[in-house]
């Protein structure tokens, strides 16, 4: 049988697992097998998932592909961070990182491994690496998935501890990828696979309302965090073509998240990634405040994080001081995001590949 008739079992879920070992004849828990096998120790051979009897190892075989991915190159910074550059069975690549926060005695406390959705991205942001390379293809929830185990597989070799969090803040935009990045949320969460908690999971957007209130539609359980890293429409519309539309403009972004906390009652964290005289003026701040009152929030200030052939420039300690000064005066929750694995163009927007 061809590849491309093939089953691509990175599509199911546990319960599609299981409806699809009954059509071969087996009883649906053969389905649940299959899902331990793949999502809970990582298992992307079929001669090797042993307690499967081996007239339906042949049949998956014939059937069914993995979409295993090829781990490719794998390298680490000097703060720790270790990315990885995965090939897709498309042929196709992505990159993974894993980042590590030490404490005091460089102990690892958290490991939060930061995900891709898609290969490239459509929303052409002028400061994110990714977005230079345009949109090649979504994801299925198995190659997600897949990123994640292996990085945990990783963390538990280096720091002896799984990971502790994820975020889809990779290559992509989630939420055009929406029904297999939530069908891999249900499986990162699943007690037969890493089993991490939805409270342990961010999802990052640019800001697509509609799918926004899918998300409260959903009751989804995982964090959101919004790519913000403008005040205005004019300033956001300039380094973020989504906001040119009447549909995804602040507007329409500000009803949408007013929609998600008065079903979820959650709050959201907007990111704000800092640019050397383009969205870092008091006034900025003033707006920015303005913004984080629309429903209970924080804002993570990211230090901006350059690219080559983008014209934007990091802003200095002094002015981020100011700036963090004058949204604290306005009672703003605020965190301060480092570069992280810089060294190994692997911190916030740096992601890319050519294919």
């Amino acid at each position: 049988m061809e590849a491309s008739s093939l089953l691509r079992l990175s599509t199911l879920d546990r319960s599609e697992l299981e409806q699809f070992v009954e059509t071969l004849g087996q009883p649906a828990y053969r389905g649940r097998q299959l899902f331990r096998w793949l999502y809970g120790r990582g298992v992307q051979d079929f001669d090797q998932m042993t307690d499967l009897p081996r007239p339906l190892r042949q049949q998956l075989q014939k059937r069914a592909t993995t979409d295993a991915l090829r781990v490719v190159q794998q390298q680490q910074a000097r703060d720790g961070t270790i990315k990885t550059l995965f090939q897709l069975s498309s042929g196709n690549y992505i990159e993974s990182v894993l980042i590590p926060d030490f404490d005091t005695s460089h102990t690892p406390e958290r490991l939060t491994v930061c995900v891709s959705s898609q290969v490239g991205c459509a929303m052409g942001c002028r400061f994110c690496a990714t977005g230079l390379m345009g949109f090649k293809q979504n994801l299925t929830a198995g190659e997600i998935v897949y990123q994640v185990l292996h990085m945990n597989q990783i963390a538990q070799e280096k720091y002896g501890k799984r990971i502790t969090n994820i975020v889809y803040m990779g290559m992509g935009e989630p939420l055009l990828n929406y029904d297999h990045v939530l069908k891999s949320i249900n499986i990162l969460t699943h007690r037969e696979s890493i089993g991490i908690s939805p409270r342990r999971i961010t999802v990052s957007t640019v800001g697509l309302a509609r799918r926004i209130k899918q998300l409260a539609d959903d009751r989804t359980r995982f964090k959101l965090a919004v790519s913000l890293h403008a005040p205005s429409d004019e300033k956001r519309s300039a380094i973020m073509p989504i906001n040119r539309s009447r549909s995804t403009d602040l507007k329409a972004l500000r009803e949408a998240l007013t929609y998600y906390y008065q079903h979820l009652k959650r709050p959201v964290t907007y990111e704000y990634c800092l640019f050397e005289g383009v969205n870092d003026t008091e006034e900025d701040a003033h707006q920015l405040a303005r913004i984080a009152r629309w429903i209970p929030s924080k804002v993570n200030l990211i230090m901006y994080n350059p690219v080559p052939g983008v014209p934007f420039k990091r802003i200095s300690e002094e002015r981020l001081d100011r700036f963090i000064h004058h949204l604290v005066a306005h009672g703003v929750r605020v965190t301060v995001r480092r570069s992280r694995g810089d060294d190994i163009q692997a911190a916030c927007g740096q992601l890319a590949v050519l294919s």
